[in-house]
């Protein structure tokens, strides 16, 4: 058996490919590549999403938390009558929330345009089916974060509850 072949002739005696030429699979797992990181592209910016909203949310609760304090403690009544600081947490904590619900909607709205392309790509061969998409942890993290900031906006604005 003859497996010799000159370079850029096909072997027939092993594949009907030339010899020398890449893997048939390279482009599709490079294709299939691309397409996790673009999925873990748009898991990075749900973080800063994250971490700006995580930021707003923090720095309105403690203001809001720190003026009460204030307000509550001997003598400071008389010096802190406005609802000033109030409102002004209220507005970070809420424009958090505005942004983390922003940035949830669109990070599922390309990540369903995402799985769409991709099923796109394996229903015409270009890619296996093999790779899968799983359930975003930083998307969890978002919402269970979306939750305790509107949980907090309840909290200030009735002035009860888990965080007052």
């Amino acid at each position: 058996m003859n497996v010799m072949a000159r370079k850029g002739e096909a072997n027939p005696e092993i594949s009907d490919r030339p010899i020398g030429a890449p893997p048939v699979t390279l482009p599709s797992r490079r294709t299939a590549l691309a397409f996790q990181r673009t999925r873990m592209s748009a898991d990075r910016t749900l973080m800063a999403v994250i971490r700006t909203a995580l930021s707003l949310i923090g720095f309105g609760f403690t203001i809001y938390q720190f003026f009460r304090y204030l307000r509550e403690s001997v003598g400071a009544v008389q010096l802190l009558q406005s609802e000033a600081p109030r409102k002004f947490g209220m507005a970070l904590v809420m424009l958090g929330v505005v942004m983390l619900s922003l940035g949830i909607w669109k990070h599922v709205a390309f990540m369903l345009e995402l799985r769409a392309q991709r099923k796109t790509f394996v229903d015409q061969g270009l890619i296996s089916g093999d790779d899968k998409f799983p359930v975003s942890i930083t998307l969890i993290t978002a919402t269970l974060l979306l939750a305790t900031g509107l949980i907090a906006i309840a909290s200030m604005a009735m002035r009860a509850g888990p965080f007052h």
